[in-house]
Parts: structure tokens; C-alpha cells; sequence
């Protein structure tokens, strides 16, 4: 029923799309008078982020064809070594090259796609022999597969880890710590005989009383009974008067507003936009707009 819902919402938005695609390029085309007007960089931001906003993003591809081993070029091939419902365990297959140390990486499966690690994938692939979580988009998998939860996640690394042996070396980035985590500690408290020989967690919140952010701590400063209920005006109006940086932000739910930082919220929105798909639109104007 949502996934429904949200494509009815597609169909009925798509016609404003491609009426803001056909503005964004009469006011950044070279040819076009009106990508001369004195405001026309944020009339071509206004719809280019009407735009992101409406476009469909598939899945991009690695597009690592060869790897320097050894001071060599090595082609380099994906395989899929376990296909599973909600995943595919992805090996960067390399011919003519001595083991090497095995590595899984676990890719973030919230919003993202693996593709987002291609650079880190393809620096490990020199001295390393690479897997990767390639997460499959919940709306193509069908309901008969049933649900997936955190201890289905856990279950997939714990999998995965028995497939690839004792030698392999797991590495997180960012949201899949903390399952990667309990699936290792598990693993232990079951004294498997395969284990990983280390684990590698970058950027993930695993203990946020070390580092606390802004949003930790008006988290700790308020009760759970707070955030349950619907936030009042003046709740939502005290939020937005944390928002240091000054900058237009986008509502979240509720009222509850982000506390991202300038530089990273603009960089967000840039990387929506797959190479070379913007044809003559200039990243600057989405930083103008928001700015």
C-alpha cells in the first residue's frame, strides 16, 4: 500500500517535473536570453531541486574494469558469490593474482547504495581481495519474501562471515556498525569456528555519550515522552532557534529540523546528481539557493 501510494504521488508530480526540467534548461542554456537575467542562477536551482526531488535514482554501476596489482593492470570482474532477498554479496573477481588478505565490506543500507564505496572498493582492490554487501532496493523485492528487521541484518553478516572463512577481515562504513558489531559479538559468544580475523568500524555510532553532537545532547536533555507526542509550535520554534549556522533547512518530521552542518548539507544535495546528468547546470547554483 505504500509503495502504491508513493508512485500515485510520482504519476501526479510527474508532469511538474518535466516542466521544471524544461525551465531549469531555458535559464542555464548558453543559448537561451533568459539564462542571462540577473536572477536566472536561482530560478535554475529553484527547479533544479524540484527536480532531485522528483527523479528517480536507479542503482549506478561500480565501473572498476582494472586495478593496478603489483605495479600491474589487472581486470577486475563482479561476481555474485550469495544472492539473498534483501542482498548480494558482490566479489571483485581478479585473474592472475596470488591470494590476498580477504576483505568484507559492509555497505550502509539506509539510503545509499553500495556504489557509494566504489572509490574505497577500488583503493582496497590493489593488496586486498574484496566483497562487498550490495543492499537490493526494498521496493523490488516482493512481500512473499517477508519482512527484514535488525536481526534479519545481523543474521545476513553472520552469513556472509561463515562463507568467506576465518581469514577474512570485515570492514563497516558508517550505519552498518552497530549490526556488524552484535553479529561479530555473537559470533563470539557462540565460539564459532569461523571468525573474522578483525573488524574495522569507520564512522559509526556505536557509543554517542564519547562524542556527543548537538542532536545527542538535546536527546539526552529531553524525556522519551516528549518526543512521542507531537511536538507543539513553541517546541518546534525552540528547535529551529538551535540551527546555529543560520542556514534554510528542510523540515523534517513533526517540525524537527536537522543540525548538519552548512558545507555538508550543500554537498548532500550536489551528490544527488549523477555525473554528467546535469548537462548545463552548474552545482554553484544549488549552493546559491540555499545559501
Amino acid at each position: 500500500m505504500l509503495y502504491q501510494v508513493h508512485e500515485m504521488q510520482r504519476a501526479v508530480l510527474e508532469p511538474w517535473r518535466i516542466w521544471a526540467e524544461l525551465a531549469s534548461d531555458a535559464y542555464s542554456h548558453p543559448l537561451s536570453p533568459l539564462s542571462y537575467l540577473p536572477q536566472s542562477r536561482k530560478f535554475m536551482a529553484g527547479y533544479e531541486l524540484m527536480l532531485r526531488l522528483t527523479q528517480r535514482y536507479g542503482e549506478p554501476e561500480f565501473g572498476i574494469e582494472t586495478v593496478t596489482v603489483a605495479g600491474k593492470q589487472v581486470p577486475v570482474r563482479e561476481e555474485i558469490t550469495v544472492d539473498k532477498a534483501f542482498c548480494r554479496l558482490t566479489h571483485f573477481a581478479k585473474d592472475g593474482v596470488k591470494a590476498q588478505p580477504v576483505v568484507l565490506v559492509v555497505a550502509p543500507l539506509s539510503g545509499h547504495f553500495a556504489t557509494l564505496l566504489r572509490d574505497t572498493v577500488r583503493t582496497m582492490l590493489s593488496d586486498h581481495d574484496v566483497y562487498i554487501t550490495d543492499w537490493k532496493d526494498a521496493r523490488e523485492v516482493p512481500l512473499s519474501k517477508g519482512p527484514f528487521r535488525f536481526d534479519d541484518y545481523v543474521a545476513y553478516v553472520r552469513e556472509f562471515i561463515r562463507k568467506l572463512g576465518p581469514a577474512v577481515h570485515v570492514v563497516s562504513v558508517c550505519q552498518p556498525t552497530v549490526p556488524v558489531l552484535a553479529a561479530i559479538s555473537l559470533t563470539a559468544t557462540d565460539n564459532e569456528k569461523v571468525q573474522p580475523r578483525t573488524m574495522t568500524m569507520m564512522g559509526g555510532p556505536i557509543d554517542t555519550r564519547r562524542n556527543p553532537t548537538q542532536v545527542n545532547t538535546f536527546a539526552k536533555n529531553h524525556s522519551i515522552a516528549w518526543f512521542e507526542h507531537k511536538p507543539h509550535p513553541a517546541r518546534a520554534q525552540q528547535i529551529r532557534r538551535r540551527d546555529a549556522q543560520g542556514l534554510s533547512r528542510l523540515p523534517a518530521v513533526d517540525g524537527l529540523r536537522g543540525h548538519e552542518s552548512g558545507s555538508s548539507l550543500q554537498f548532500a544535495l550536489g551528490f544527488l546528481r549523477a555525473p554528467g546528468e546535469g548537462r548545463w547546470r552548474k552545482r554553484r547554483g544549488t549552493q546559491a539557493f540555499l545559501r
